[in-house]
């Protein structure tokens, strides 16, 4: 889409940042320079992407390696987000929609919509069943480092089951005592806060987790997140049944936008063949 439309995002009140790999870290430049060029104000949609992306890569650990970030937003400050992460064991796929206008929360059931065709127990720490998880880890964050981490040592002791034991069996307490430093100087108001300091990643998310169950009793959700999510209705009717003008609508832009984009006539007749096998015969 951000090749379909290049040269025409003013006309059209739609913009695209971001996209694979290295590019996907460009995303906030990329809408600061829109901003410039619009006068949409930039900040409330780089502070999206940004925590958008932080919660798929730390607070969701479901095995899956965040290495596509999309971001689409209008004049009027709507934006979607698009995620994709691998998983390397797996070879799979799983994709994260964020809608703002389905958003509530940043930190509590935030996504539109979470797909893969597998699903496994994940450490989910922005699952409504997480609340009490959340806030304890900020708490957490905001204890004296040199307490955090003997918390973890005494854990590392431990025989834990295994659920415990595989989630903390690559967390080294003394490396993160530089982070808990941080966070103790920050003090974070609560978990979105904590989200947004630099360096508090998925380990760090992970080791305040663990303290927050094994010793206060503040069990996470284990509940994958990823759902199917049917924009255009079932066939069987379940949710409900197909809008039919919105299918051969979604169809027809989907073609206009892998004609206009610059591929060559190979990759052009790939993606066409693919959308065909998702989508069954296109309607041109």
């Amino acid at each position: 889409m951000k090749d379909g439309i290049r040269g025409e995002e003013e006309d059209l009140g739609l913009f695209v940042a971001g996209g694979k790999g290295a590019t996907s870290r460009k995303t906030p430049d990329e809408i600061a320079s829109w901003g410039d060029r619009t006068g949409i104000e930039a900040d409330p949609l780089i502070y999206a992407s940004k925590t958008s992306a932080k919660v798929d890569s730390a607070a969701v650990q479901d095995g899956y390696q965040i290495y596509h970030h999309s971001f689409l937003f209008d004049r009027e400050g709507r934006w979607a987000v698009i995620q994709q992460g691998m998983n390397e064991d797996s070879g799979m796929a799983r994709r994260y929609h964020w809608l703002s206008t389905r958003l509530d929360d940043f930190v509590c059931e935030p996504h539109a919509a979470v797909c893969c065709d597998k699903r496994a127990p994940s450490l989910n720490l922005v699952a409504r069943a997480s609340a009490k998880t959340r806030a304890v880890t900020s708490e957490l964050s905001r204890e004296r480092p040199e307490r955090i981490v003997s918390e973890l040592e005494g854990l590392k002791r431990l025989e834990l089951p295994q659920r415990h034991a595989v989630l903390i069996s690559d967390i080294a307490p003394e490396r993160l005592r530089r982070i808990f430093v941080k966070t103790y100087e920050v003090k974070p108001e609560d978990f979105r806060s904590l989200l947004g300091i630099a360096g508090v990643g998925g380990k760090t998310l992970r080791a305040l987790a663990l303290v927050a169950e094994l010793v206060y009793g503040s069990a996470p959700s284990f509940e994958d997140p990823a759902r199917y999510s049917f924009a255009h209705g079932g066939k069987d009717g379940i949710p409900y049944p197909v809008d039919r003008p919105l299918y051969d609508n979604t169809i027809s832009t989907l073609e206009r936008a892998i004609k206009r984009a610059k591929l060559n006539k190979t990759e052009e007749i790939r993606a066409l063949r693919r959308m065909e096998r998702v989508f069954g015969k296109s309607s041109g």
